[in-house]
């Protein structure tokens, strides 16, 4: 127990137990009771910070304690979670859930009386409207909490008290299929504690929900992003390659008629001749074959002792 007059007493003050059932409709839950001392008139403003944000859900994560009052914050390990740990537990046991790593960080500072005249006028009016209004007036008060904690965060005028707890989970065998099953009870149970649920935890469990969905949103907006960067790099990457095979290819002989490129599945293979590339190997066979057929008409004159002509021709007539 900490003397400060700004901090909170806790319960539990060290550790959060989470005890899991193979019961699927039974939910992992541990409740954290905040206690106002009396050691100060003022308001104490409390925030609930976890490692595993998207494990836990918060309910209500921020608000204001009176003097001498108490708030109670409901935290539930998400579904999805407990099977991951009961997995865990299933293949090595106890040892393997010993091994976590979450905490929950407990804030809490005193506010000014004006501020905690508002929030508590606001609280008031939310507790008798309904519909959009209700959820207008709980959006202000979340703001207005959120503003207050940033900007103690930013000027660091007033102190604020931090405790941090540890988190423990435990696993309770027998309650699936045993005889002590009794998903009715959990679901009346579920509902009765909906059915008490003040406006601002509603509010603070639907935020929160809200907030778990953009960042899920976030994160699939990340990875599309970075597929489309993979795909450039990738395309670029392809067209230095081809660009390095046509120099390599200019420092050659010439004597090859083809030439490699990068197909779009990454496959090097020879590219098709080019136009010029084409006439010129047309040429050349033209004059070879119009150089042999010289050559057998020269022959041929020459075994018929018709060549004679040749010495009457400038340089020729010279070799004869």
């Amino acid at each position: 127990m900490s003397n400060l007059p700004y901090a909170l007493e806790l319960s539990p003050d060290s550790e959060l137990e989470f005890t899991l059932t193979r019961n699927g409709d039974q939910d992992a839950r541990c409740t954290m009771t905040l206690h106002h001392p009396g050691t100060t008139d003022e308001h104490l403003a409390f925030k609930v910070k976890t490692t595993q944000p998207r494990r836990y859900l918060v309910r209500p994560n921020q608000g204001l304690v009176a003097p001498n009052g108490t708030e109670k914050v409901s935290i539930m390990l998400v579904q999805r979670d407990k099977q991951v740990l009961l997995q865990a537990f299933d293949r090595l046991g106890q040892p393997a859930l010993d091994q976590s790593k979450d905490k929950f960080l407990v804030q809490s500072s005193a506010v000014s009386l004006d501020f905690a005249k508002r929030y508590g006028q606001q609280k008031a009016k939310a507790s008798v409207q309904s519909g959009d209004a209700q959820a207008t007036t709980l959006k202000e008060l979340s703001d207005g909490l959120t503003a207050m904690w940033n900007t103690i965060a930013s000027d660091g005028a007033k102190p604020v008290f931090n405790k941090k707890l540890h988190v423990r989970h435990t696993v309770k065998e027998g309650a699936a299929n045993g005889a002590g099953a009794a998903p009715p009870r959990a679901l009346e149970i579920n509902q009765s504690a909906m059915e008490n649920m003040t406006p601002e935890q509603m509010f603070a469990e639907v935020s929160s929900l809200r907030r778990k969905y953009d960042e899920l949103v976030s994160f699939s907006v990340n990875l599309t992003a970075e597929r489309d960067i993979l795909n450039n790099t990738l395309e670029q990457t392809k067209r230095e390659l081809n660009r390095e095979l046509e120099k390599r290819r200019g420092g050659d002989t010439g004597t090859s008629s083809t030439r490699e490129v990068v197909t779009s599945s990454g496959a090097v293979m020879a590219a098709p001749k080019t136009e010029k590339q084409s006439s010129l190997g047309t040429m050349m066979v033209q004059l070879t074959i119009v150089g042999i057929a010289c050559f057998l008409a020269g022959v041929k004159m020459a075994q018929d002792d018709k060549v004679g002509f040749l010495s009457d021709l400038p340089v020729v007539g010279s070799m004869f």
